[in-house]
């Protein structure tokens, strides 16, 4: 029996109080940066409101991506979460 594919919608829900300032060996974030992280902050909220809002109904505003031939090849694929690698990398680098 074939296996159909799965669709999810994946968000970590992770986020800061507010906008980051820069600390000891953090990295310095520029105006335009941050409103770029607002803006899709806000666009992604949207999203999320519209998903909970159609909950039930037949059809709405947001539709979400399914492929309808998965490529084989990514079938074992698992996600990396990109903020441990790099603390895990920043740790390796401070014991060298």
């Amino acid at each position: 029996m074939a296996s159909s594919p799965v669709s999810r919608v994946v968000y970590n829900g992770k986020r800061s109080g507010g906008p980051r300032s820069p600390g000891a060996g953090s990295e310095i974030f520029t105006p335009a940066h941050e409103e770029n992280v607002r803006f899709i902050s806000e666009a992604w909220q949207c999203v999320e409101r519209d998903l909970r809002g159609q909950m039930g109904s037949e059809r709405g505003l947001v539709e979400e991506y399914v492929e309808k031939m998965p490529n084989p090849s990514l079938k074992a694929f698992k996600p990396v979460d990109l903020s441990d690698l790099k603390r895990r990398n920043t740790q390796d680098a401070k014991k060298s």
